[in-house]
């Protein structure tokens, strides 16, 4: 049940065994057993106290727009579509960089 909850954006695995020792459910349980009481507990405490979904995604933006605003090297990295947390770009990051680009862009003539 706890690795069935973290499909909840915003919602880790330490969230989840949380919301599960608030629920007093077990973790190995399986997320077809659930009675209609028992969901609704859970949902009680995730609404209560989480920021989920499309406002936890609202919050996320705001925040690196905040960053982008002020010009802050994080914001700037942003901004170029690079690593913020100081990994390496002369290899690697394709995951923010993109494709690699063929060597007729690089060549000078």
């Amino acid at each position: 049940m706890d690795r069935a909850l973290t499909y909840i954006y915003g919602i880790g695995l330490t969230s989840a065994r949380q919301i599960l020792d608030k629920a007093d459910l077990p973790y190995q349980m399986s997320s077809d057993d659930l009675s209609g009481e028992e969901v609704t507990r859970i949902r009680k405490i995730i609404e209560s106290e989480y920021t989920v979904e499309g406002d936890r995604r609202r919050e996320v933006a705001m925040d690196i727009k905040r960053l982008v605003d002020l010009g802050t090297y994080r914001g700037r990295r942003h901004r170029q579509g690079l690593p913020c947390r100081g990994q390496r770009t002369k290899t690697n990051a394709r995951t923010r960089k993109g494709p690699r680009r063929g060597a007729a862009v690089l060549s000078k003539k």
